[in-house]
């Protein structure tokens, strides 16, 4: 749906016809494989296990309910990004409809945190036992090498970041194609238990097993909205945008089911929960002659590409919440000719490495989705109260009931997080406050004087 009202306000459409110091090299097709390489990745190749410990084994249960989930906070983001297509993403949505610049910073923030503790989490899976089969390191160092080798690609540029995401995305798509083929062939000759996928753990009641290995699956799902924070870089992004997104989110879902059904049928529960290399456990029971080198080395390149893209959204938010005074100016730096936020990737490399010490992948995967729930929760009502901010320029409008199952949706969520996971996320809140309160002090913020400007007389030009 679109909306076509005469323009109040000239942000929407000023947002892809000004200049930007980005380069818009990123096609529909290739948004397309970045939001699918973000969304496929470590959730299914180092969490699986998890999840199957938590539901049992109907493992694609939780998977498909997450989906659902996912795609209603995706229509808020698939109206607002064409509405705003602006770096900063859930950051620019805030400031826009609440114009408090606290919250705006809290929101940013979040989806900061969150992607910069995403990145440490995936750096862990990288370094766990899919590394292992080949090298025997320290985890903690191996994750630290591979968060400067993430940097060093991202530092390169977007279209370097993006090719490489191609092959990468390609990839990882296989080496879950390769699991449901094998476990087609387990079945074949007899030795899989398909009625597995319909089995619930026995210690709890099977919806309650089901909503809390969703809080685990919904993780899987969650890199749809990084796609938010490259927007500005997308060409004709008010028209590929939804279609990229709502794409690669089911083609995504499927994978998952599939994958959940052919993980369950040849892998007990138990078996997968005691594994880090979860899918790993497929290949060896399959025995049909894949190396486990091969499908290791398969679940590295999956695991890789989602901390590329995570730290490629990371840096484009903290490029663009510098640039709207969220954040100290010196983040707003772009490396010339390459045309890439180098001082972000360099603070964002560096916070993901001190935080990959500091808890294991599903720790710090729950702490991602909590800090996300309370972004999603804020970009859901945006899109509500934002609807008074007509434009002249098509873009997609959602369902008014879709945010606001959304927002219930958030909440439920929220209501199986443990204790731990609420601390942890308030320390990394308390240190954003902190950071808030001394750009304050020291006059850094640009955000008092960015809030009260209002382009409401600026000419809209077409969008770009």
């Amino acid at each position: 749906m679109t909306d076509n009202q005469p323009a109040e306000s000239g942000d929407a459409a000023s947002a892809t016809g000004e200049k930007t110091p980005l380069k818009r090299a990123i096609t529909g097709k290739l948004l397309f494989l970045f939001i699918l390489g973000d969304v496929l990745g470590a959730g299914i190749y180092a969490l699986v296990g998890e999840v199957g410990g938590k539901v049992g084994g109907a493992i694609w249960v939780p998977l498909a309910l997450a989906l659902v989930m996912a795609l209603l906070t995706a229509a808020s983001y698939a109206e607002l990004v064409t509405k705003y297509p602006r770096a900063g993403g859930a950051a620019v949505f805030a400031r826009k409809a609440y114009r408090v610049p606290l919250v705006s910073f809290l929101v940013g923030f979040c989806m900061l945190a969150a992607g910069v503790t995403s990145a440490a989490g995936l750096a862990l899976a990288f370094s766990g036992d899919y590394l292992q089969i080949f090298l025997d390191v320290p985890t903690t160092v191996a994750a630290l090498v591979f968060l400067l080798a993430v940097a060093a690609i991202n530092g390169r540029g977007i279209s370097e970041s993006l090719r490489a995401n191609v092959a990468m995305t390609v990839i990882e798509v296989s080496g879950l194609v390769l699991i449901v083929v094998l476990a087609g062939i387990v079945l074949a000759r007899g030795d899989g238990e398909p009625q597995r996928v319909v089995e619930f753990d026995s210690s709890t009641t099977p919806a309650l097993a089901v909503l809390g290995a969703a809080l685990l699956a919904y993780y899987s799902f969650v890199g749809f909205e990084t796609s938010a924070n490259i927007a500005e870089e997308v060409r004709d992004v008010r028209r590929v945008y939804p279609k990229a997104l709502f794409g690669s989110m089911l083609a995504a879902g499927v994978v998952y089911v599939l994958v959940g059904l052919a993980v369950s049928v040849v892998v007990s529960p138990d078996q997968l929960a005691g594994s880090s290399g979860p899918l790993l456990e497929v290949v060896s029971i399959a025995d049909v002659g894949v190396p486990d080198k091969l499908f290791s080395l398969i679940a590295l390149i999956a695991v890789a590409n989602g901390a590329l893209l995570t730290m490629i959204m990371a840096s484009r938010l903290t490029f663009g919440m510098a640039r709207d005074g969220l954040l100290p100016p010196v983040l707003d730096r772009v490396l010339p000719g390459r045309q890439t936020p180098w001082t972000a990737i360099i603070a964002t490399t560096a916070v993901a490495m001190v935080l990959s010490a500091t808890g294991s992948v599903a720790a710090l995967a729950e702490t991602v989705v909590l800090l996300l729930l309370f972004v999603f929760i804020s970009t859901n009502v945006a899109v509500l109260v934002l609807r008074r901010d007509r434009t002249d320029t098509d873009h997609f409008r959602a369902p008014t009931v879709l945010p606001v199952l959304a927002v219930g949706t958030c909440i439920v969520l929220m209501t199986q997080q443990t204790a731990a996971t609420w601390l942890r996320a308030a320390i990394l809140i308390g240190v954003g406050l902190a950071l808030y309160a001394l750009a304050r002090l020291t006059g850094s913020g640009r955000h008092t004087s960015e809030e009260e400007h209002d382009d409401r007389d600026e000419p809209a030009p077409a969008a770009g």
